[in-house]
């Protein structure tokens, strides 16, 4: 068993990794027959390909920066390290990509550098007014770049209906902002911000007053990527790092710090829920508030909490493995969607290859379902040579089987449900989204 040190930072070289793999192996590789053990055709599950705007993520890079708006279209953010990041939007009807937001532009800053609002890291979430909340993260600095060169990260709230943008003022400086989650009907958002040092991230709990753009600072709970929930009765959750829960009641204006358990245990150190020095966790609620829905990074398990629990001790239980049997995993995307199913983008690694599973639970099931490993429909959506016949640096996210069919590459990074069913994740090199029609994901 690797120690907990080892293993929260396990998270940081998958990007890494991924970078290097794509160098070494370059996009020609996309062509290449694989000589990996494969997935069984029956296991396949086939997506269409959109590429997102080449100049908005520059280095073929994303996140978990997706949602869907009450238009029904898609807001999805974008990083272009030491340059600036936008908000892009996606037109299922028209299958076109439109710049929604100009980050700096919005802001007003043309910083380059590590100075730049380089990254829309948060999972985009959207009021009940249709707005969408999103806020902007620093990049990488250079040996000749110090972090406090980053001002810090700024609250974006686009409104659809307007085309407008609102900016709210930077909440901690020098950090910038992961996670954000609104509570229009109280006139709240709820931000965690991010040092990005390591091993442990500076993560301040914030919450911003809406109306006035004035800041609450909670606690700095030192947890790497952390999401922030709102449950039934308005009240927010936090994770700290090593396991316990910030809880806020705007209500009283009192911070509780709860336990956690799983299965009437302490979490064990292979769920990664509780690690010394924190582990990437994913967090989204039932569509009611009442249950939390977590998964963290390198775990392949589903778990859900009682939000409705009395007590100092958040109970929660096993749901059941993402991808059954499977040894080493990466997920980094998770959501309840509209239907109220719980989705999960996981990169299971076998044979040498990362395979791309598309997982769904429905509340009352006995276990989730995996849906089978996502191929490409429609190879070819994009260049991946220049005119000369040149592989194009940052676009070795995709390969093809022996068969010709062309798969993803790498971890995959932000998944959601759309209303008409249809089920969208994220994935790098290029920066693609990818849609699975609603008929390929039935519930059984």
């Amino acid at each position: 068993m690797r120690d907990s040190a080892t293993s929260s930072r396990t998270w940081a070289l998958h990007a890494l990794v991924a970078f290097c793999i794509g160098m070494a192996w370059g996009p020609e590789f996309i062509g290449a027959p694989l000589r990996a053990a494969e997935p069984p055709p029956s296991a396949r599950l086939p997506a269409t390909a959109f590429v997102i705007p080449k100049e908005t993520c520059t280095e073929g890079e994303g996140y978990f920066a997706l949602i869907e708006g009450l238009n029904r279209k898609l807001y999805i953010g974008t990083h272009a390290n030491a340059i600036n990041s936008w908000l892009v939007e996606f037109d299922p009807a028209t299958r076109k990509m439109r710049l929604a937001v100009d980050a700096h532009q919005a802001i007003g800053t043309n910083a380059r550098g590590f100075a730049a609002q380089s990254k829309i890291h948060t999972r985009n979430n959207m009021g009940a007014s249709g707005k969408i909340y999103f806020a902007t993260k620093q990049g990488y600095p250079t040996k000749d770049e110090k972090r406090t060169d980053y001002p810090g990260g700024y609250p974006l709230v686009y409104d659809p209906a307007t085309d407008s943008t609102k900016v709210y003022p930077i909440p901690v400086p020098h950090h910038g902002i992961i996670s954000i989650t609104p509570d229009e009907s109280r006139g709240l958002a709820y931000l965690s911000t991010c040092s990005d040092e390591r091993p442990d991230d500076g993560t301040h709990f914030v919450v911003l007053n809406l109306k006035d753009g004035t800041y609450r600072d909670l606690l700095d709970c030192q947890h790497m990527y952390a999401f922030i929930v709102v449950d039934h009765q308005g009240r927010a959750y936090h994770p700290i790092r090593g396991g316990d829960i910030a809880r806020f009641d705007p209500t009283t204006g009192k911070l509780d710090r709860l336990k956690q358990s799983i299965d009437g245990q302490p979490p064990k150190a292979d769920s990664h829920l509780a690690d010394e020095h924190g582990h990437p966790i994913s967090w989204d609620t039932s569509l009611d508030g009442k249950t939390l829905y977590a998964v963290a990074m390198s775990s392949n398990k589903l778990y859900r909490y009682d939000l409705t629990a009395t007590g100092d001790t958040l109970a929660g239980t096993t749901v059941g493995e993402l991808v059954p049997g499977a040894k080493n995993t990466d997920c980094r995307a998770m959501c309840v969607g509209p239907s109220g199913r719980v989705w999960a983008s996981v990169t299971r690694a076998d044979g040498g290859t990362q395979w791309h599973h598309l997982v769904s639970y429905t509340p009352g099931a006995a276990a989730p379902i995996d849906h089978g490993v996502l191929t490409v429909k429609n190879p070819n959506f994009t260049e991946f040579v220049d005119a000369q016949g040149k592989p194009l640096p940052y676009h070795a996210g995709f390969f093809k089987l022996a068969d010709g069919t062309m798969t993803t590459r790498y971890a995959t990074m932000g998944v959601c449900e759309a209303r008409d069913g249809a089920v969208y994740t994220t994935v790098m090199h290029p920066y693609t989204l990818l849609r699975v029609e609603a008929d390929q994901v039935k519930a059984r």
